[in-house]
């Protein structure tokens, strides 16, 4: 009888242990951080190369995209957005259950603090350059309404992010971000100043869960 119980606790707990560190076997097998980063180094180059030729034919201006009229302003902002979004993405890790979290989100804890470092630094950079560099920049451009922009381009970052509709409460955690980072580029003219809001808020609340400060219901 005993022996019964303790298979079946093996297989309770044991099974489910086993599972899932196949499953993050299977996460680390399907995505590859450093394949990542390389790919997102080439998107940046692109993406570099996009807005200096928005430059040379004066649809942009070097003064709406690194503006330091107003450093003190700058740096309030990024801290106060940055600390605000780590907050809010630690209610809604805390809120949320885990079921309703991507893998990959759950997967990057188990990478290095350096790789970690990296991915988040280039693709961070890599999204900003794409959405308020060139995106927002442009739709504001057509419409002449930073409100529309903004809005216009949160939705297309959430079709960017296409592996969350998967599991759409997820949405949420990039809809809010998206919002802000938009928002925040509007006030200070300085793609640096959401560029470093998101790469401190990824990778904030990686470490967090990395290090087991947090961790999901």
């Amino acid at each position: 009888m005993y022996g019964d119980k303790e298979a079946a606790l093996y297989r309770i707990t044991g099974g489910s242990m086993k599972h899932t560190k196949e499953k993050t076997k299977n996460i680390k097998k399907d995505f590859n951080p450093k394949d990542a980063i390389f790919v997102f180094s080439s998107f940046v180059f692109i993406c570099v190369a996009i807005i200096f030729s928005l430059i040379v034919y004066d649809v942009l201006t070097i003064q709406s995209l690194l503006s330091f009229n107003q450093p003190i302003k700058m740096s309030i902002s990024i801290v106060g957005a940055s600390i605000g979004l780590i907050i809010f993405g630690i209610l809604l890790a805390l809120s949320i259950p885990s079921k309703y979290i991507d893998d990959a989100n759950k997967g990057f804890q188990n990478y290095s603090v350096s790789v970690i470092f990296s991915f988040m630094f280039i693709s961070a950079l890599f999204e900003e350059l794409l959405f308020r560099g060139i995106i927002q920049n442009l739709i504001f451009v057509f419409t002449e309404s930073q409100r529309i922009a903004i809005i216009t381009t949160t939705f297309l970052f959430l079709s960017f992010h296409i592996q969350y509709f998967k599991k759409p409460i997820m949405l949420m955690n990039i809809a809010v971000p998206s919002l802000v980072f938009g928002w925040i580029y509007v006030k200070t003219n300085n793609i640096l100043a959401p560029f470093v809001v998101h790469f401190l808020m990824n990778f904030g609340i990686t470490l967090l869960f990395k290090y087991n400060l947090i961790r999901v219901k």
